[in-house]
This record gives C-alpha cells, structure tokens and sequence, in this order.
C-alpha cells in the first residue's frame, strides 16, 4: 500500500506534521479531563484561591489597625476606671476614709474631736456612707481643713454644717479642755461612696475618742 507523504514534497510533509502537531495540541488544551486542561483548572483555581487570601488579608490589615486604636482605647478606660476606684471605691474602706479625714485636720492644724458612724444609705448605683464629726479649732484652720477635704482623692461632700462658740461650752462643762487659739466649734456630716453592696442600714464603722484626744 503505497504511503502518500512518500508521495508529498519535503515541505508539504512539513505543513501536515504541524497541522498534525497543531490538531493535537489544541484536542489535548480543550479535551475535558486531558492533563492540559486539568493544570489549567488546576492554575485557575490557584489563581482565584490567591485573589481570595489577598482580600482576606487586606481586611485583616485593617482589623490590626483597629485593633491598635481599641487597645489604647482599652489602655485609656482602664487608667480612668482606676482613677474612679480612687475617687469612689468598690469596698467601703473606713480606715483609709478615717485616715484622710484625720490627715486633712492634722495638715490644718485642727483637732477632730468626734466622729461617729452613721447607717449607709443605698442609692441607684452607689452607697453613701456619712459620719458625723466635730472639730474645733482657729476659725481659718477650720476654713482650711474645708478646702483640703474638697481636694483629697476620695469624694467627700460636707453637709448639715453648724459653727458654734467654744466659749460656750465652758459654762455648761466641756468634755475636753481647748487648745489655745480655738476659735470655733464645727459640726457636720461627711459623707463618702462606694459601689460594692452591703447590708443597708447598718453602720459603716464607729470611732469614739477620750476626751481631748482625736477619733483615730
């Protein structure tokens, strides 16, 4: 049987060996289930998986940045929430609240003379805890004990406030003898906060002095 490329010149043997060649690339690119077109799928899909990580990533990026903001948002209310468990506590802590009424009296040079617990009175979302106190003392000592008590780090308001004559008491038989200089008798009622609950009605704390000595 006689071969017809025999037959073909050398350069149509060329021709049909590239249309052949040609013919089998693209049956071998567009076949289904060829191995062309399963590295190409196999590309595509790469090539879409990577699309993909790359917005992940970009919306990641911009989660770290807010991340950043909110943590020193964090760091920020965490120094504040600090700072407001100075100014009202969660616990009632008497002694230290005892302690800087006695600090502010001593710094002004006035003597405490009584300090008695009074029951703690429960509000919406905090405790008042008041005492009452008596101290005497020269009339502008007394003004500065006052000003420091508005300045201490704990809230302390001052209420009910009478001023009386020490001189008075002579007549009717003081309880402790006067320091030279006192002008004036003060009697108030300081009162301090806390959040943490407690039983509500009891006395915080009472603190009674001997004669002439201040409440400790």
């Amino acid at each position: 049987m006689a071969n017809p490329l025999q037959d073909m010149s050398v350069f149509m043997q060329f021709l049909v060996a590239v249309a052949v060649a040609v013919v089998l690339i693209l049956v071998g690119v567009f076949l289904p289930f060829s191995p062309v077109a399963q590295e190409r799928e196999a590309v595509d899909k790469a090539v879409q998986e990577r699309q993909k990580l790359s917005e992940e990533v970009t919306q990641l990026q911009v989660y770290r940045q807010r991340y950043s903001e909110l943590k020193q948002q964090m760091d920020a209310l965490n120094k504040q929430l600090e700072t407001l468990r100075t100014i009202v506590p969660e616990e009632k802590e008497v002694d230290e609240y005892i302690r800087l009424l006695q600090g502010a009296a001593s710094a002004s040079n006035v003597q405490v003379r009584r300090l008695t617990a009074q029951a703690v009175a429960a509000k919406e979302y905090y405790y008042e805890m008041p005492f009452e106190i008596q101290v005497d003392g020269p009339y502008f000592n007394v003004l500065d004990f006052f000003g420091r008590l508005s300045r201490l780090s704990r809230i302390i308001n001052v209420g009910d406030l009478t001023f009386t004559d020490p001189e008075a008491q002579k007549g009717g038989g003081a309880k402790y003898p006067l320091r030279p200089g006192t002008t004036v008798t003060g009697n108030f009622v300081a009162t301090s906060f806390f959040i943490k609950p407690v039983e509500v009605g009891a006395p915080a704390a009472k603190a009674a002095s001997a004669p002439g000595q201040p409440a400790r």
